[in-house]
């Protein structure tokens, strides 16, 4: 299995990122080759934007929600350290199997660091530590490279510490950031990137990934593929997740209980509620452990009576206070993801009332969409679609999650 085996739909992305692959692997063997013959001198020194190549030293991955950019990302990490003869013969970096691609995929390689974070930003501190390793030079003798999945989330502080790092990178280290769009990360950063534009993958390329790699079957694949158009993470959920097939079903259920002020109230507190619980899950997987493992950490051994030693209350503190923080982003993309399904419950309306011939989303309620198709008109859908557009980017500006909803599913009701 080649390490693009799981960028599904990105035909043109991959050949591109192969080529620079092979480009990088040229560099990195022509410069081993010198140093065997004496000390390089400092002009000599591998560069990742040498005339010609297809290498360079910053990438810019964009893409819808669900298109894979990070797993595109990951992928090429992987290529860049292929260690497998089969390079020597004239094969492509990236074979999937060798110690190289391996490590790199999951994620253990010592020149590979892949960032992403549970909270809502990324801070100057955690940028610097970057910054720092990204200085390094790589210990496996090929390349340092940085995965930054959420370079979109970075402050504007944060960004400013990466630019320069961007701007002046080590001969051998290689930056791949991720983003949703291009306006989400600062001109100065993207100005230096090259920049490669996912988009999202066909629905059947998804539905093969899931039957090929997760072993789901095909009816499943497809059912899912179909409902989250594409987006491979949320599909993949959905066909392995009872849980979340019950919450997508209580939210496709919403617009026909919008009849009255008090059916939307109700229906905007079960959404917040639902979304609470998949923070609280998170809660209970993650958190206690994290607790338990600093506790330990510091010293509160047993027979102390679970007390902590002198000095440490603040590295507990500062431990929930990012707890708080990633159980707040939890609750909201648990949040938007029920956004996003009601958006594709209004979009199906809208194609049976323009009399769009193309698959329903969400054929399992069809009978609710003719309801709602049949006693409105496009304009009421198009209105109801910017209503739940509108609830995202109010939540996006941190308004509070109940009021936005409330607003919204007084909207669906007014049409």
């Amino acid at each position: 299995m080649a390490v693009w085996d799981d960028v599904v739909g990105q035909d043109r992305v991959t050949e591109q990122l192969a080529a620079a692959a092979r480009d990088a692997d040229a560099l990195v063997t022509a410069e081993h080759a010198e140093a065997g013959h004496g000390a390089a001198r400092p002009e000599q020194e591998p560069s990742a934007d040498r005339g010609g190549s297809q290498m360079t030293h910053a990438w810019l991955f964009t893409g819808p929600p669900g298109s894979g950019r990070s797993t595109a990302a990951r992928a090429f990490a992987a290529a860049l350290q292929c260690v497998s003869p089969d390079r020597a013969l004239g094969g492509a970096p990236g074979c999937g199997f060798c110690d190289g691609c391996h490590t790199a995929l999951v994620g253990t390689h010592a020149d590979v660091e892949i960032v992403r974070t549970d909270l809502l930003s990324i801070g100057v501190k955690e940028t610097r530590d970057l910054v720092r390793r990204s200085s390094l030079s790589p210990a496996g003798g090929r390349w340092q490279v940085i995965v930054l999945e959420d370079a979109d989330r970075l402050t504007e502080g944060a960004g400013n510490v990466l630019l320069k790092a961007v701007e002046e990178p080590a001969p051998r280290t290689v930056w791949l950031l991720c983003a949703p769009s291009v306006e989400d990360v600062l001109p100065t950063i993207r100005s230096r990137c090259r920049h490669l534009s996912l988009r999202t993958p066909p629905v059947g390329a998804v539905a093969d990934v899931l039957v090929r790699r997760d072993g789901i079957e095909p009816e499943a694949a497809d059912r899912a593929a179909r409902a989250t158009q594409g987006h491979i993470g949320r599909a993949r959920r959905l066909a392995t997740d009872e849980r979340a097939r019950a919450r997508r079903a209580a939210v496709l259920k919403l617009p026909l209980r919008v009849d009255d002020i008090g059916g939307c109230l109700k229906a905007a507190q079960e959404l917040i509620d639902a979304a609470g619980e998949d923070a609280k899950q998170v809660a209970e997987e993650v958190d206690t452990k994290e607790t338990e493992e600093l506790r330990a950490a510091l010293g509160a051994a047993a027979g102390t009576g679970g007390r902590l030693p002198r000095g440490t209350a603040g590295a507990m503190k500062e431990l929930q206070d990012k707890q708080k923080r990633r159980s707040t982003r939890t609750q909201r993309d648990s949040l938007d993801l029920a956004l996003v399904d009601l958006t594709g419950f209004y979009r199906d309306v809208l194609a049976l009332q323009m009399g769009a011939s193309v698959p329903l989303a969400n054929d399992e309620v069809r009978d609710s969409i003719h309801r709602i198709a049949t006693a409105s008109t496009p304009e009421r859908t198009l209105r109801r679609i910017e209503a739940v557009i509108a609830c995202r980017e109010a939540l996006d500006r941190n308004v509070a999650p109940l009021l936005a909803v409330e607003a919204m599913t007084a909207a669906l009701r007014a049409g």
